[in-house]
């Protein structure tokens, strides 16, 4: 194989572990409110999302018939009552995604669903610490985070930087 065609191996081979990675670079997950049955009446969706781990960044979703249903965002008293007196956000598209940027209880109701189960409450955590260099390199056993599994590493940055270094070095060579 001549050295050009090496070069071109190799960065194809970076490009291929550059996309393979860039799920690392994306966290945010989107949760789609009662899954496959979507927003609609009946549905326990305490269940649901007792089943969920909502992290900040995180969307939820709902999906449901437009000019049928909705969703607004409100405070726990209205959750508990079904009623919009402290309402701070309304999606009526039908295909909602709404950010959770905030670590907090959320609590979204349909006002013409809500006592026929239409409400769900959402715990947003924090986002996991990245694992501090001696708990990655397992010197430390006190780090919860590292130690159940919920820490968060980016490599996928790197193997990029490195992609689009070796692309930039061969058209300067």
């Amino acid at each position: 194989m001549s050295s050009s065609g090496g070069l071109s191996f190799l960065r194809l081979l970076l490009f291929i572990c550059a996309a393979a990675s860039t799920t690392t670079l994306v966290g945010a997950t989107d949760h789609i409110v009662g899954a496959n049955r979507g927003w609609n009446p009946g549905i326990n969706y305490t269940l649901w999302a007792n089943n969920q781990t909502f992290y900040v960044g995180d969307l939820i979703s709902f999906r449901y018939q437009k000019n049928q249903y909705n969703a607004f965002e409100v405070n726990e008293t209205d959750y508990d009552n079904c009623t919009l007196y402290g309402a701070v956000g309304n999606w009526s598209s039908g295909k909602d995604f709404i950010l959770l940027d905030k670590a907090k209880r959320y609590y979204f109701i349909c006002p013409n669903g809500c006592f026929n189960g239409m409400k769900v409450s959402v715990l947003v955590h924090p986002l996991p610490s990245p694992p501090t260099a001696a708990a990655s390199s397992g010197h430390s056993s006190s780090n919860k985070t590292a130690a159940s599994g919920q820490a968060v590493s980016r490599p996928g940055f790197f193997i990029i930087i490195g992609a689009l270094l070796v692309s930039l070095s061969s058209i300067w060579v």
